[in-house]
């Protein structure tokens, strides 16, 4: 099977993680993100991992000051989507919130490369008070996908939802 990158998005809480440990037992995958190095820093100096919006602003404000800095987040990203090319893993789930981002990273890949928005009808509204959560639905996303079924149904769905994906990219 050939390799494809998967930037994958939503705002939060809507299930990503929950799907890519889904596809997980259908594939070999490798799931990363551009704010993981940003939540590494954070962390040595305080954050103790809440997921509130407080601190979703301030790491969304914190990973602003980084790129336009010294683009750790996207440096950090194609390191290991290097690492993925040597490994074998079949797919890798990159997530990232901000529009430009996902251009900047789709434009270092030569592995072929979908967009995906996760969405949740219960969860169309939420609002984080940061651009980064709050602009997710203004990118022009290649797919979709309704993650509105029960966890027993969803794993299916969504592996049947990737191989269309992978057919097309």
């Amino acid at each position: 099977m050939k390799k494809v990158v998967i930037i994958i998005n939503g705002n939060g809480g809507v299930g990503k993680d929950t799907l890519c440990d889904l596809a997980a037992e259908a594939f070999q995958v490798t799931n990363i993100s551009s704010i993981t190095p940003i939540k590494d820093i954070a962390a040595e100096y305080g954050w103790r991992g809440e997921k509130d919006a407080r601190s979703r602003k301030f790491l969304a404000d914190l990973k602003k000051v980084f790129t336009e800095y010294n683009d750790l987040p996207t440096r950090y990203l194609v390191e290991e989507y290097q690492k993925f090319l040597d490994s074998g893993s079949q797919i890798l789930f990159v997530h990232i919130r901000e529009g430009e981002e996902i251009d900047k990273f789709k434009n270092k890949v030569e592995t072929p490369c979908a967009t995906l928005l996760v969405r949740r009808s219960h969860m169309e509204h939420a609002r984080w008070g940061n651009e980064a959560d709050d602009n997710v639905a203004g990118y022009a996303y290649d797919f979709q996908y309704d993650n509105d079924k029960p966890l027993p149904e969803a794993g299916p769905d969504f592996v049947r939802f990737l191989k269309e994906i992978i057919e097309k990219v």
